[in-house]
């Protein structure tokens, strides 16, 4: 049974087989042992935060394989929620922009595109730093990993921004490097895409404002490899962002400073899990007496233990979830417990989810946004 749950310290180092393994390597998922530390104790700080969220908190979560008899196969998959994406420091970005010149005298009016540095997606909450271990890529877990965040959004609203970013890493060439980085980081730093990527993983990136040009750069100034590279995902991602699309985001202006990769994001209230999410009592039925049904994520409302697996949707006559013991037990609840409940696989505009759409839309909609 596959479970998401947030880090605990014991994942240390599944966490860095994870960051090792990771295609490309992230810089919000960097492959250090010590960072990676840090990242556990700070994810155990937001959880505990009480108080008045200051927007810096980082929730890292992990997906762990257990077997029927509870023995755990072990963590297989991780990914973040950034609060606030600039909270510590500006989040930097490309902008794509497009200039007018003109001349009356000349009848000339040409326009070109162009890139402008940016901090704007600061105020966006940040989803990042997803690997999973390459045995489950293509299952439900890529699905529960990646989405089973947003039913921790759909639940405590008020920790997140209304708007909600996710950055692909951008296209690599067979070398592995960066057509991007090679036409403009690489003349500005003088080192290769790997290695800038592990000095952004591993120290702060501040670095970026000091030394990247102000100035917008124009496109066709640079090689033609490095604007067909400029908006376009690495290939090991082109599904996951097909499902983000899918969920609801939508390409913005804004490309990664290293790779150019895009830049997804999202009013909360436009995503399909939380339009298709529904509350629902759990009922405890035998494995055996469980009806087939379409399967669905399903949350607890548990902060500092919050688990998500995959279930099938079975609902009682009375609008209960029926549950295995096993199932109950993994999210921690029982009889009458109250749990979430969203399909695993979006429905299309016509589908419908039995139970009908009872997120509590107030909530979003009147937290905090950019």
């Amino acid at each position: 049974m596959l479970t998401f749950r947030p880090v605990e310290t014991r994942d240390i180092d599944a966490l860095a087989r994870l960051a090792e393994n990771a295609t490309p390597r992230l810089t919000n998922l960097p492959a250090s042992r010590e960072r990676l530390e840090e990242r556990i104790v700070r994810s155990q700080q937001a959880f505990d935060h009480e108080g008045e969220v200051s927007g810096n908190e980082h929730y890292t979560f992990v997906l762990e394989d257990i077997a029927a008899d509870g023995v755990s196969h072990g963590v297989v998959g991780t990914a973040t929620i950034r609060a606030l994406a600039g909270a510590a420091e500006a989040y930097y970005t490309y902008r794509q922009e497009t200039l007018i010149h003109a001349s009356q005298q000349l009848n000339v009016r040409r326009e070109v595109k162009t890139l402008s540095l940016s901090h704007e997606m600061s105020e966006a909450t940040l989803l990042c730093a997803f690997s999973l271990d390459p045995r489950y890529q293509g299952t439900d877990a890529e699905s529960l990993l990646r989405r089973a965040r947003l039913m921790f959004i759909a639940q405590y609203p008020e920790r997140f921004s209304r708007i909600l970013a996710v950055a692909f890493p951008g296209y690599l060439d067979a070398k592995a490097q960066s057509p991007f980085w090679e036409s403009v980081g690489r003349h500005f730093f003088a080192r290769t895409f790997q290695e800038i990527n592990h000095i952004a993983g591993v120290r702060s990136k501040s670095f970026i404002a000091e030394v990247m040009p102000q100035f917008p750069l124009y496109l066709p100034l640079l090689t033609h490899e490095a604007r067909a590279a400029i908006g376009r995902e690495h290939p090991a991602h082109e599904a996951a962002l097909a499902e983000m699309l899918a969920e609801g985001f939508v390409r913005s202006r804004h490309v990664d400073i290293f790779d150019a990769g895009p830049i997804v994001k999202v009013e909360c209230e436009r995503l399909a899990t939380f339009c298709h999410a529904a509350w629902h009592p759990v009922r405890i039925v035998p494995e055996h007496a469980l009806p087939d049904a379409e399967p669905a994520m399903i949350a607890n409302q548990k902060r500092r233990d919050f688990r998500c697996i995959v279930a099938r949707y079975a609902l009682s006559a009375t609008s209960q979830l029926m549950l295995s013991t096993s199932h109950a037990e993994q999210l921690g609840v029982g009889d009458r417990c109250a749990v979430l409940a969203t399909p695993l696989t979006l429905p299309s505009d016509d589908a419908t989810f039995d139970g009908g759409a009872v997120f509590n839309e107030s909530a979003v909609l009147n937290e905090g946004g950019v």
